[in-house]
């Protein structure tokens, strides 16, 4: 381009010179070179010299130089300690410990170890009338205690062992044969856990329950529903019958399967033996009093 002069100034007289942090920079990359070199500008001009401060050496090694508190190593050998390893039987053991029941919608786990003494609790029957209509037994005398320590968490179970079992027995109509005999005031379960029960089990059994035998019910037992009968539905008050031995209970259930256990029958035999006696009694005295109405 002819006829035009270029010249190399700035237009900008305020234009940013090099910020503190160049300058600086340049120093540490260029103050360690020989001194023949010549920057052109002076350095650090009026400024102190920075410190420079040695990095600690670190070991990227993990052996067992590396130095641990002595109460940081007993934790990791008491954790090591505390990790317990299993056979191939533990860990089948293990597996067949827990068992799934579905009770209505949802699935719950029960501890089927905590709750294997009192399995007998729940029992079937057999069946009545014409087609599946199944008996369930429900013996209170294998109840826990519960002055038990854990007795809660084995109630707790309990309840989904036996709503869950009674899912899987009843198909059609069933009745519950209660045998409350032979049984202690600390093995006799909560009202609310039996509440619960009732409430809990689906609609379908507690529509399909067409009958409760209260075996050899006690004072207790009749006082508490006495006392809850106006909570309770006509329709279910009508379903509970009371059975004082299990002579009149098999006339109304079939008993070829029903297991009875053997404390039952001899609390029944007791009973029996007592009502005889005051039979015995009452009519001896009437034939005393007979006889001495008599004149001579």
């Amino acid at each position: 381009m002819e006829g035009v002069e270029l010249k190399e100034e700035w237009q900008d007289e305020d234009f940013p010179g090099p910020l503190p942090e160049e300058e600086d920079l340049d120093e540490e990359l260029f103050g360690g070179m020989s001194g023949d070199r010549n920057p052109g500008y002076p350095m650090n001009q009026g400024k102190k010299p920075r410190k420079r401060l040695a990095a600690p050496d670190i070991s990227l090694t993990l052996d067992r130089t590396m130095s641990l508190s002595g109460r940081t190593t007993e934790l990791l050998q008491k954790g090591v300690e505390t990790v317990q390893e299993y056979s191939a039987s533990e860990e089948r053991e293990e597996g067949r410990r827990w068992r799934v029941f579905r009770i209505g919608d949802q699935e719950h786990r029960v501890d089927m170890k905590a709750i294997e003494p009192y399995k007998k609790v729940l029992s079937h029957g057999g069946y009545y009338g014409d087609g599946l209509n199944a008996i369930i037994v429900f013996a209170v005398c294998f109840m826990p205690e519960s002055n038990r320590p854990n007795y809660r968490y084995i109630m707790d179970n309990l309840f989904k062992y036996v709503i869950g079992t009674l899912e899987l027995l009843v198909a059609e109509n069933y009745m519950i044969v209660y045998l409350n005999g032979a049984t202690s005031r600390k093995k006799m379960p909560t009202v609310g856990w039996l509440r619960k029960c009732y409430q809990q089990i689906d609609r379908r059994l507690r529509k399909n329950l067409k009958s409760l035998i209260i075996v050899h019910p006690s004072w207790f037992i009749r006082t508490l529903l006495a006392l809850t009968k106006p909570f309770i539905s006509t329709k279910f008050s009508q379903k509970i019958r009371f059975v004082y031995n299990l002579t009149d209970l098999a006339e109304l259930v079939p008993m070829e399967y029903v297991s009875i256990p053997d404390c039952i029958k001899e609390f029944d035999d007791e009973k029996n033996r007592k009502s005889r006696k005051r039979t015995d009694q009452h009519a001896s005295g009437k034939v005393e009093m007979a006889a001495a109405a008599v004149p001579e």
